[in-house]
């Protein structure tokens, strides 16, 4: 899964950063409101955690001109503005969640989890397919019972597979859920971690589609 953190203060934007990354996200770090619109015009994230009091652009006006591009991708706002008027005026103007600062680290993957999961159409925090299961919160693979042991980015191409059974997703969609913008992205990586999650899993469990990218089957 790929995030967009749009955080002014330094302290706060690399202890968030190393958590995230800790819990295997890949995330894009901007620090002010005008390079938040860019890269949300021209990158697709998973999730976007916003503050509102940014530099050069106010989160509020970032968040508006998001959604007047009818563009879906859920918004958490981390702020510490907490008048009612302030996290009502968020909330109506598309945000899909509200969290104060000071806050605690479990919280806000919590809640971050729960958008991710709500974005994708699940009620159920553990990603299912046949007999593979993922659990985000505790990051335990299983196949059939077995415990299945995988690379943060095996887990991550996994994951945005068994999410959208019987679509085929392009290498270049997937590199998008595993890599940040300072990540270097060799040329067959895609096809490595797809190896990779064949030799543990069974070779029939992802499909090539030939000049299009890979599948799971829906079941």
């Amino acid at each position: 899964m790929r995030l967009l953190l749009v955080e002014d203060d330094t302290m706060i934007g690399e202890t968030v950063l190393d958590v995230l990354r800790a819990e295997r996200f890949a995330v894009d770090w901007v620090r002010d409101g005008e390079m938040a619109d860019q890269a949300l015009r021209t990158e697709r994230y998973d999730l976007v955690l916003l503050d509102l009091g940014l530099p050069r652009r106010d989160g509020l006006d970032v968040l508006r001109a998001l959604r007047a591009r009818h563009d879906k991708v859920p918004v958490l706002i981390v702020t510490a503005r907490d008048a009612l008027a302030q996290r009502v005026a968020g909330l109506d103007a598309g945000a899909d969640d509200y969290v104060l600062k000071p806050y605690e680290l479990d919280e806000l993957l919590a809640r971050i989890r729960a958008l991710i999961r709500r974005s994708a159409g699940r009620a159920d925090p553990v990603v299912r397919y046949e007999g593979l299961e993922l659990n985000p919160v505790t990051h335990e693979a299983s196949k059939d019972g077995q415990p299945v042991s995988l690379s943060a980015r095996e887990w991550a191409v996994l994951e945005a597979l068994m999410s959208r059974p019987g679509v085929v997703l392009s290498r270049a969609q997937l590199e998008e859920k595993l890599y940040s913008w300072k990540d270097d992205i060799s040329s067959n990586a895609i096809e490595v971690y797809i190896h990779g999650l064949r030799k543990k899993l069974g070779a029939g469990v992802i499909q090539n589609v030939r000049g299009l990218g890979y599948l799971m089957p829906k079941p």
